[in-house]
This record gives C-alpha cells, sequence and structure tokens, in this order.
C-alpha cells in the first residue's frame, strides 16, 4: 500500500478526512525548514495493524494516531515513552533506527502547554474533569504531576473509581461530589467528555474566577462553553490550543525542534467564532 509513497508522516484514523493534522504540520515544515511531508490516512476498523505495520516498513518515519485507534497504537508499539505507559494509549509513533517503533502520548502535555499559554492553571489549583473515559485519561498525569489537585465527575461512578485507582499513585485524585462546590473553590473545569450533558452539574455554582476548558473545538462555541458563557462565566477556551500543542510535541519527538505555535494557534482560532467575553488567545 505504501511502497510508492511520497510522505513519511501521517494521521491515521477513522474517520479522518475532517483532520486538521496535515495542514498543522505542514506549517511546522515551512517554519522550521524540516522535510515533513504529512497526509491523512482512513483506516478500516479492522485493519490498524496491518496498515501500521506496512507504512513503516516502507517509507514512514513517524504517525500521529486518531479515534479509535489510540488503545490499538499502544499495543502496536515495540516500546513506550513514561506517559504513554502511565496513560494507556499512544497518538504518536517514531521508527527508531529502524529497528523499533516507539509509542508516545502527547494530549496530556498539549492540554497542559495550552493551559499555561492561557494563564489557565496554577500549582496547587483544584481542578474538575467532566468524563472518565479516554479523554480524561490522557491529560491526567500531567496536572497531577504539577502538584493540581484533581477531582472527576462522571455519569458512571465505577468508571471514575477505576480512573482513581489507576492514577492515584501520581498525585491528589478523588470523586467530585456537589457538597465540595460549598467547601472547595475550584480553579479549573474541564470538559473532557465528547458530548457535554448539562444535567451533570450546575455551572453558575462556580466562581466567576473560575476558567473553564473544552477539550473540543468547532466552528462555533462547543455546548460546553455556549453552557459555561450562558451561566455568566468568562474565562473559557475551547481545545484548539490543545489540538496544535499535542502536534507541536509530536514534532518535536520526530524532529527535536520545537515548533512556534502562536501565529498558527491565532490563525485557527480566527476560524471559530468567539463569544466577546472569551479569553481565547
Amino acid at each position: 500500500m505504501f511502497k510508492n509513497q511520497k510522505y513519511n508522516y501521517a494521521v491515521f484514523g477513522n474517520p479522518v478526512n475532517h483532520s486538521k493534522s496535515p495542514n498543522i504540520h505542514s506549517y511546522f515544515a515551512k517554519q522550521t525548514d524540516i522535510l515533513h511531508i504529512y497526509k491523512s490516512v482512513h483506516v478500516p476498523l479492522n485493519n490498524f495493524y496491518f496498515i501500521l505495520r506496512d507504512f513503516f516498513q516502507n517509507q514512514g518515519q513517524g504517525a500521529n494516531i486518531t479515534a479509535p485507534f489510540k488503545q490499538e497504537a499502544f499495543f502496536f508499539a515495540d516500546k513506550l515513552t513514561d506517559r504513554a505507559k502511565i496513560s494507556q494509549s499512544v497518538n504518536t509513533l517514531k521508527k527508531i533506527d529502524n529497528k523499533y517503533i516507539l509509542g508516545d502520548n502527547t494530549d496530556g502535555i498539549g492540554l497542559f502547554s495550552d493551559l499555561k499559554r492561557l494563564n489557565f492553571i496554577k500549582c496547587n489549583d483544584l481542578v474538575l474533569i467532566l468524563g472518565a473515559g479516554g479523554g480524561a485519561k490522557g491529560i491526567l498525569f500531567p496536572l497531577l504531576s504539577f502538584g493540581c489537585s484533581v477531582f472527576i465527575l462522571n455519569r458512571t461512578v465505577s468508571k471514575s473509581q477505576q480512573l482513581i485507582s489507576h492514577f492515584s499513585q501520581f498525585g491528589k485524585i478523588s470523586m467530585f461530589e456537589k457538597c465540595l462546590l460549598k467547601e472547595k473553590k475550584f480553579n479549573l473545569v474541564i470538559n473532557a467528555t465528547s458530548q457535554y450533558d448539562k444535567n451533570m452539574i450546575d455551572l453558575s455554582l462556580f466562581s466567576q474566577s473560575t476558567c473553564f476548558y473544552d477539550m473540543n473545538y468547532q466552528k462555533n462555541n462547543t455546548y460546553f462553553l455556549d453552557a459555561c458563557i450562558a451561566s455568566g462565566m468568562t474565562n473559557v477556551s475551547n481545545g484548539i490550543g490543545m489540538l496544535i500543542f499535542q502536534a507541536a510535541h509530536s514534532f518535536f519527538l520526530w524532529h527535536n525542534v520545537f515548533p512556534n505555535t502562536d501565529d498558527i494557534i491565532n490563525t485557527f482560532q480566527k476560524t471559530c467564532l468567539v463569544h466577546q467575553n472569551d479569553v481565547i488567545k
């Protein structure tokens, strides 16, 4: 399949046509003057292993993995970075010396980089994460390592308990209970669900100084951000910065050069219609 390919980096997913990764990596390649020819590849649901093996046996040097294959990529890799082992999920692969495939996860560090850019996070902050699925799993380690106290709110309690049990060795993480809103001041709320449920929590109960971050993004404000704004919140952001930073960290893994992200984040944010009170930069 890849014998005569003219690209050596790609994003693999299903669906994948909507992916902004080729545009982002094309920008990084031009900015750094590094040959980095990048495409998107649609993978049939039962063919991930064979397509990735074919890609790397030919000219493939690096790959990004998107839904629904991050778990399969975890098992595909020959070796794993610590953050990939901890998150048990892989979104970046790299061929090392034509000998083995290294698996990494740049989602968490991508989110953390964007939170730092926005001044949304400080050491010892109290952070509420909505959701306990793959999205939450990928971002927890950097937050806990930074010293944040993390609380998990998910509709399925058993799933929250499993997540807490897995990550408790890395920092302060526990179940969220609504009574905590009377006792504690939350600094940051992160929506890690794919479809926010307004019945999960009353956003108006939070302080006006609380920051709200949606890992999702779209042309208009997401449903979560609209709900935050309707509740009078002003410190809100979508996940475009996370998208670009996770790509930048992938680029760094492949080339040992970290690209400048400011211009491309500004360019991408201009394509989204943002409420005038949002603090997206």
